[in-house]
């Protein structure tokens, strides 16, 4: 099955479908990995922050082993953490990465978040996560006094030693944008943000691709990652929008292949969750069918500039720590 693939002004092709690994539990990793390769995934989104990096790898591995595909036919993207944003520790998180998923080089390398916190040694806990020291009466986050400029620096170092092919960056807004692309020795060639119904970011998409960064939505459901660890209301499905399930009769799709090929058929990319082996057929099955102009047109309607995935609220509530990012 040969998924159709985003166009990337360097020249490369990002498979517009892929598999996102965040909350993909470790004993589960590796099997997920190489079931989707076989239903004809070739573009898996990693993280450190994720922590089954390892089990990933095992997975890819294992895959490349018995023949099931090659590794040039993969797109793998990992992501760089907050608390390694210093020049010295970049090439360090780079590896560790590289090693626990087994491989040379990455087809894509991206800073996780605009955030830079304090360096967490690998040896005393790996991923670090968002705590300094989960082990305090009161932990928190700690910030480090760390430029992105000189974290874009760093990352493009990777390119030139070849450890990454390309670079870009997580949940930057256009004024970040901005200003990365007026330094940036190296342009980057992947924004990747939450897109869904309820978060469109017309504007920020439109800004990229006039920019020639490739926009890849992460979250493309929406809430339907967030009910279990209590960041959506049990309410909030765009699932059950009456525009998205009348498009879903009229197609014979599910809902969520509606909201899918919401997404790609606006020219983004897509990196769905699912840990359920049915649901990895059904999510690349998004080419066969195409959304009227009125249904693509009533479906961005539903835009309510609905942020599930906010560092400015997660962060104090999780982590007792004010970290807002957007505003």
């Amino acid at each position: 099955m040969n998924t159709p693939h985003l166009a990337l002004v360097d020249g490369g092709h990002l498979p517009i479908v892929g598999l996102g690994l965040w909350k993909v539990p470790k004993p589960a990793a590796a099997n997920l990995v190489r079931q989707a390769i076989r239903a004809g995934y070739r573009h898996l989104d990693c993280a450190c922050d994720y922590g089954n990096e390892a089990e990933v790898g095992a997975g890819i591995a294992s895959a490349l082993a018995a023949g099931e595909c090659r590794r040039e036919d993969l797109w793998v993207t990992s992501k760089l953490w907050n608390t390694y944003h210093t020049r010295k520790h970049v090439q360090l998180a780079v590896e560790r990465t590289l090693r626990d998923l087994q491989l040379d080089y990455l087809d894509l390398y991206l800073i996780h978040f605009p955030i830079a916190q304090e360096f967490v040694p690998f040896e005393k806990r790996y991923p670090p996560g968002w705590f300094f020291d989960p082990t305090e009466s009161q932990p928190r986050m700690k910030f480090a006094c760390v430029s992105l400029s000189e974290t874009w620096s760093a990352v493009e170092d990777l390119v030139a030693a070849g450890l990454v092919r390309r670079i870009g960056v997580c949940n930057y807004g256009t004024a970040l944008l901005r200003d990365l692309l007026s330094y940036a020795r190296v342009r980057p060639a992947v924004l990747q943000v939450e897109l869904h119904p309820y978060l469109a970011q017309e504007k920020l998409v439109r800004f990229a691709r006039e920019s020639g960064i490739a926009v890849v939505a992460f979250s493309p459901l929406g809430a339907q990652s967030y009910h279990a660890i209590g960041m959506a209301e049990a309410g909030e499905s765009v699932l059950t929008e009456e525009v998205v399930r009348a498009a879903a009769l009229r197609h014979k799709k599910t809902p969520a292949q509606i909201v899918l090929r919401w997404a790609v058929q606006r020219g983004t990319a897509i990196v769905p969750k699912t840990a359920h082996s049915e649901r990895l057929a059904e999510n690349l099955a998004l080419f066969d069918f195409k959304l009227t102009a009125d249904e693509m047109t009533a479906i961005s309607a539903l835009d309510r500039n609905r942020r599930f995935n906010d560092p400015g609220v997660f962060c104090e509530a999780a982590f007792n720590t004010f970290c807002p990012i957007y505003e």
